[in-house]
């Protein structure tokens, strides 16, 4: 497990990095990634799902609000359309970071990690725990980019992960986009609420993962 831990440290440090430059420089703030939805919609619908799809999709490469890019999906499309705008993004930046990964990732781990039994072992761990950390990724900002990078470099089979990625994300996106398609400036009590119960649900599930994990090691 340790082999792992240090790995998705290491690659977690990088997105962190994104994330912190781009507040740092005013870059995909909440501010922001909302005038330029407002500026898509008085062109036209189709130019408000287009930049949610795009801004969804370089998550992969710089980190973006996606729970509130999300519910903005839903307040400026409505539910379905929203929805369907935001699944496709993520979707997108998921299996580009899986592909990426499957392609140039264990050339990354083999300079993280020098010895082979180790990599084995992470490899060993990532399956075995691997699609409950996919499943609960979208319970913090980067996780979901980790966890799809990891899947990629450590060899899960593809329509394996998508079960999992799809079993985590659509009820998480569904919820959110349709808070946001019945909140409003005036009113945003649904969007705050579904805020607050995907976030519950999902930490409370890593918390008792955490557990289950750690009553395995000592076992």
């Amino acid at each position: 497990m340790k082999p792992l831990i240090k790995v998705m440290l290491i690659v977690g440090a990088a997105f962190a990095t994104t994330f912190v430059l781009g507040r740092l420089l005013g870059i995909l703030t909440v501010e922001n990634v909302r005038y330029w939805l407002e500026l898509a919609q008085t062109v036209n619908p189709l130019w408000v799902a287009a930049t949610v799809i795009f801004l969804l999709f370089i998550d992969i490469f710089v980190a973006v609000p996606t729970l509130a890019l999300s519910i903005m999906a839903g307040f400026f499309l409505g539910f379905p359309f929203g929805f369907l705008s935001a699944m496709t993004g993520v979707s997108l930046a998921a299996f580009t970071g899986f592909a990426l990964s499957r392609k140039w990732g264990n050339q990354v781990v083999v300079r993280l990690v020098k010895d082979e039994e180790q990599r084995l072992e992470m490899a060993d761990a990532f399956a075995r725990n691997g699609p409950t950390m996919i499943v609960l990724s979208r319970a913090a900002p980067m996780v979901p980019e980790l966890t799809s990078c990891l899947a990629g470099a450590t060899g899960m089979n593809f329509l394996r992960y998508v079960v999992f990625f799809l079993i985590g994300t659509v009820p998480y996106v569904a919820i959110a986009t349709y808070a946001g398609s019945i909140s409003s400036p005036d009113s945003p009590k649904p969007a705050i609420f579904a805020v607050l119960f995907l976030y519950g649900v999902l930490w409370i599930g890593w918390y008792l993962f955490r557990r289950r994990t750690r009553r395995v090691v000592q076992g």
